[in-house]
């Protein structure tokens, strides 16, 4: 191994400037036996540079070659493995780690030991040694030495100099000098000893001559020490001094702190008494203003304001630590909370002796409005009070326990004061409608009951020419006898209330405004006293401060509502929202009943009134629940809404019950029953209420159930119809019904409209060829003869030889219809047909019309029979085409 590290220092080393110091023999772990060497080395000029470099043997020869070099100063640890137990294994962290596995232990330790000792002496510590035994640490450095930590080996690099340059020249001129320097150098060594000893005698020699020259100097050197002494006298006194000035300037320099901290203590303290003067001081005017002030001005209320708020301020200001713990402080709190206490007191007391008054005030206005049909305006009162509304803020922020009884007597007083001023509206509004009809008073106070009773005992005699029926829903053709009767059945047929000499449209439309009179009155005071409360009593209108509200919609009676929930909330107030309802609830607690009431007399007077009030009550509920749904006017109409839906139900089941409980005569004929007439007066008035209206479905699902009920009860009553035919009935009927579904041009009843014109058609035709029947009997039993024999198989030509249907035959039959028989027999059938039919329709001339195209049609096929069976006899009708017309036309102008 030595020779190998010598032959790297000369080699590679010794070029570079280098020397090396430790050599390892290794091969990387887990790889194939490649060894190469480990070298320590630092660099021979200033400043040392310390390397680890890695050698390796080229495979061309046997020379070394220098592969990878790192700075020792990138080593971060070294890791022996195993302190205890022997282990050729060793790991080197530069930038990564390198494990290595050396060819012994000993190499290994060496080359460890080395690296330690230079990171002793040129890196001061920093490479990190672990698993590596301390006893291999402590031997590189023996204890109580205090020398170069680099060791032996450091011994071993000074023991070898290398020569410089110049040291090189003079040795080569010295050698030069010498003939036998290089072929005898023992003798040029002896030779140079004997110089050098010459030359340390001179050296000594010279030193004894100068024995004075050191005498002179030890003298000053004496002298020199006696200077020094007197100079570290002097600087001991200065000393002293510095030390008596030291300690007067520790002195002054505690004294300032503690004058600076007494400072600092005077502007903390006197900031805090700031800050407690400048938010817990109340101006005595604002006490005043809280003890004294006029509550009754604009601006004593002003004042108490600025005072109130002042205070607020004052009891909320956030103390800091310590505050609360003063006694002045105590006492300030104390004291504001007296003025707070006495303040709310007197507001609290002068708030209540206002809602009374406001009631006195009130009540005194009432009389004004007792006859008009308005509500007193508020207006007044609600700008008065609103002067007070921050007080109120404030008191609901400070004492809520008074916040709340000012809330409740509130609600107190003035649901006292709207219900009387809300049924004195009521009451107006009643003898209003009441008086819109000639006994409307009568049947306001006329049992409902009693009323039907008395309507339905009424009947019609047959000398008239009319039904008679067993109700009040077929009396339309006789009121002649009941047109100064109101009906107050809340029966739709019933003709009381529908025929115009009874019950006409002004009176309904004053109904009408009247009504709509009522909720345009009711709703603006509603919303005013709303807007108020959520102002005076400072509650958000739409905001929820807990609670989950959700809005669900309910159907209730096909009335379409929405109503707001509260989920997961207590019996208590939820929210500012819900006081505002609760709040509106108690204070017009009277709005809704007086409402049914109102709807009922509507009702009890004319039935029809409940489609008025349908339109207009569903337009408000319309209009209020776009503004909110949750409002209490929402709520109410919405709760009146169903009433009034109710109601229009009920008045079309009625209808429908009595039309199939209808009864005729049998001795009058029947014409357009009164029920279809009623249909088509109820339609066209219904499309005039319900133009444009939002409840459009309502009706429509009532023309539903009314006109399916209507044919029902046109074919019951044309099946049961003695006098009159049963297609003359569904005839008319039929054509009555499509003629109005046609001029209306209800969009949902299409389908019944085509419905009707079939039936109109399908009778009209049943009914002409029914009443037609054969005219000319004799012949046409005859020609049925003739149609038999030819369905028999027997040739057309070959008929007239048959003995019954010869020419003779025929001739026969024909003379027994001449011309002035038909017109007779035609003119019978006339006078038939128009007793049969109605005057109102005005089909006599249509159906007139129809027997005459059908007898021609007749006439047409006999005809043609004849030219068939009986080609070239010359047999001719006694009458033609155009005299059947002349007879049908003579025989219409003639009646």
């Amino acid at each position: 191994m030595t020779a190998i590290k010598h032959a790297l220092q000369r080699d590679i080393f010794t070029p570079n400037d280098e020397r090396l110091l430790s050599i390892v023999n290794v091969c990387k772990a887990g790889k194939k036996k490649r060894n190469c060497f480990l070298c320590a080395t630092v660099t021979t000029e200033r400043p040392v540079q310390v390397n680890v470099v890695k050698v390796k043997k080229s495979d061309k020869g046997d020379f070394y070659k220098r592969q990878t070099a790192w700075a020792l100063r990138d080593l971060a640890v070294v890791d022996a493995k195993d302190a205890v137990k022997e282990s050729p294994e060793f790991d080197l962290h530069f930038d990564k780690v390198y494990k290595w596995v050396a060819s012994s232990t000993v190499e290994k330790n060496t080359f460890i030991s080395c690296i330690w000792k230079l990171n002793q002496r040129y890196l001061r510590k920093k490479i990190d040694f672990i698993n590596v035994s301390s006893q291999l640490l402590e031997e590189s450095v023996p204890s109580g030495e205090n020398q170069s930590v680099a060791g032996g080996d450091e011994e071993a690099v000074d023991e070898y100099q290398e020569l410089n340059a110049r040291e090189e020249q003079d040795i080569e001129i010295m050698m030069e000098g010498c003939e036998y320097a290089i072929s005898n150098a023992e003798a040029f060594a002896e030779k140079l000893s004997r110089e050098l000893q010459v030359l340390d005698g001179a050296n000594i020699q010279s030193i004894m001559a100068s024995e004075k020259q050191v005498n002179i100097l030890m003298k000053l050197l004496d002298e020199a020490l006696k200077e020094v002494d007197q100079i570290e006298l002097k600087l001991s006194s200065y000393e002293e001094m510095l030390q008596s000035v030291k300690e007067q300037m520790d002195q002054i320099s505690e004294s300032n702190h503690l004058i600076h901290l007494s400072n600092t203590n005077n502007v903390k303290l006197l900031s805090e008494i700031e800050f407690l003067v400048n938010h817990m001081d109340l101006a005595k005017g604002h006490i005043k203003a809280l003890q004294e002030g006029d509550l009754t001005s604009s601006r004593g209320i002003e004042a108490c304001t600025n005072a109130a708020d002042a205070l607020l301020q004052c009891m909320n200001v956030a103390l800091r630590p310590g505050h609360d713990m003063l006694h002045a402080v105590k006492q300030q709190q104390q004291r504001f909370s007296d003025l707070r206490e006495q303040f709310a007191r007197r507001l609290a007391s002068h708030l209540n002796s206002v809602f009374v008054q406001q009631g006195h005030d009130q009540s005194s206005t009432l009389a004004q409005h007792s006859a008009e049909l308005t509500l007193p305006n508020h207006h007044p009162f609600h700008r008065d009070l609103l002067r007070y509304a921050k007080l109120m803020e404030w008191l609901k922020n400070t004492d809520y326990g008074k916040y709340e009884g000012l809330t409740k007597n509130y609600m107190d007083y003035l649901s006292r004061l709207y219900e009387r001023e809300i049924k004195d509206f009521f009451e107006v509004a009643k003898i209003k409608m009441t008086g819109t009809t000639r006994e409307g008073k009568k049947f306001a106070t006329l049992p409902r009951k009693e009323s039907a009773v008395k309507q339905e005992t009424e009947s019609l005699h047959g000398s008239s020419g009319k039904l008679t029926g067993s109700t009040s829903s077929l009396n339309k053709l006789s009121v002649q006898s009941s047109g100064n009767r109101r009906s107050q059945s809340s029966s739709l047929l019933d003709m009381g209330n529908m025929s115009a000499s009874d019950l006409d449209v002004a009176d309904r439309t004053k109904f009408d405004k009247i009504f709509e009179q009522v909720l345009s009155e009711l709703e603006p005071l509603c919303l005013a006293e709303q807007d108020f409360i959520s102002k005076f009593f400072k509650l958000q209108q739409h905001q929820s401060t807990s609670g989950t509200t959700t809005n669900e919609v309910e159907e209730m009676d096909g009335v379409t509502l929405s109503r707001s929930y509260t989920s997961g909330v207590p019996q208590t107030v939820s929210s500012e929202k819900d006081m505002i309802r609760q709040m509106m609830t108690k204070i017009f607690r009277c709005i809704e009943p007086e409402l049914n009431n109102l709807i009922a007399l509507g009702d009890k007077i004319d039935s029809f009134n409940s489609l008025y009030m349908l339109v207009k009550m569903s337009h408000h509920v319309w209009t209020a629940q776009n503004v909110d749904p949750a409002s209490f006017l929402s709520t109410t109409l919405g709760n009146v809404l169903v009433t009034v839906k109710r109601n229009f139900d009920k008045c079309i089941s009625n209808q429908m019950k009595q039309m199939d409980e209808v009864k005729i005569s049998k001795k009058s004929k029947v014409g357009i029953l009164p029920f279809v007439a009623e249909f088509e007066e109820f339609a066209a008035l219904a499309e005039s209420i319900f133009k444009n209206a939002e409840r459009r479905g309502d009706l429509d699902k009532a023309y539903i159930k009314l006109i399916r009920a209507v044919f029902v009860s046109v074919e019951k009553v044309a099946n049961e119809s003695q006098k009159t035919p049963r297609d003359v009935v569904m005839m008319e009927n039929f054509h009555h019904i499509f003629a109005t579904l046609s001029r209306l041009k209800i969009s949902c009843l299409e389908a019944e409209k085509k419905e009707a014109k079939q039936k109109y058609t399908d009778h009209l035709q049943s009914y002409v060829i029914y009443s037609l029947g054969q005219p000319l009997e004799k012949l046409n039993h005859f020609f049925e003869g003739v149609e038999a024999r030819v369905a028999q198989g027997i040739r057309e030509e070959e008929v007239s030889y048959q003995l019954a249907f010869n020419k003779q035959e025929l001739r026969k039959v024909i003379k027994e219809y001449p011309g002035k028989e038909v017109k007779k027999g035609l003119d019978n059938l006339y006078k038939k047909v128009d007793k049969h039919l109605c005057e109102e329709e005005n089909l006599l001339q249509v159906v007139w019309h129809s027997m005459q195209d059908e007898f021609i049609r007749q006439y047409k096929h006999f005809e043609g029979l004849i030219a068939r069976c009986y080609p070239g006899s010359g047999i001719t009708m006694e009458f033609t085409i155009q005299d059947i017309l002349d007879y049908c036309s003579s025989i219409a102008q003639s009646h």
